[in-house]
């Protein structure tokens, strides 16, 4: 029966993409899962396979160049999202820099998620899931969704002049509608802060106007 597993999972990963992530589930139903676990064990072991943390394989994927290609961490943190069937958003520091208000590269990306609370690494990277209101994941826009997170990590008495013009200008890109919904969602204090900081700034037929329609 091992046998019989281990040569079905090999079958599959020789007909995916170089780079594609590989979890034990996607072989349920092939084996035990101790079967499972074994077969992959012996494939990263005869180097088919990379294991990046436990539980979470990759097909090893090598560019001319730059040798050796390893998975980005937000791709396997969205997959792994989608198989567990839980939402997840950037936050804290992480939420900084995806906004370029930062050139630290944290050490630690941070998401907020509706499911349990943990830490893992991803490679040298470490990750943490940090549970939270469904509330709080039910933005919706892309960028309104990092802006509220980063001046939750920053605080609304830290932030400078300059620092206010950034983050309007990242407002001013965000379409209204979803920067209207996800204001709703925000804590009071990020929500006032927000609203007093558009208004401030408001030119006559701008885009960010539109929010107090």
């Amino acid at each position: 029966m091992e046998e019989k597993t281990h040569s079905h999972i090999e079958s599959a990963i020789s007909k995916r993409k170089a780079g594609e992530i590989v979890f034990p589930a996607d072989f349920r139903g092939k084996g035990t899962q101790a079967a499972i676990k074994k077969a992959m064990s012996r494939l990263a072991k005869a180097g088919r396979l990379k294991r990046l943390a436990h539980g979470i394989y990759y097909i090893p994927k090598t560019d001319p160049v730059l040798g050796e290609l390893r998975p980005d961490v937000d791709e396997v943190v969205k997959i792994l999202a989608h198989k567990e069937r839980i939402r997840v958003r950037p936050a804290g520091a992480y939420a900084l820099h995806q906004l370029g208000l930062t050139t630290q590269v944290p050490m630690k990306r941070v998401y907020l998620t509706d499911g349990s609370s943990r830490q893992f690494r991803l490679g040298k990277m470490l990750v943490r899931f940090k549970a939270t209101s469904p509330k709080k994941l039910s933005t919706t826009g892309k960028i309104s969704s990092l802006v509220i997170q980063a001046i939750e990590e920053m605080g609304v008495d830290q932030i400078s002049p300059e620092l206010e013009k950034k983050l309007l200008e990242f407002l001013r890109k965000e379409e209204p509608r979803k920067l209207k919904h996800d204001l709703a969602l925000a804590s009071a204090k990020v929500n006032d802060y927000i609203v007093r900081l558009m208004k401030k700034n408001i030119i006559e037929n701008d885009r960010v106007a539109q929010i107090n329609a």
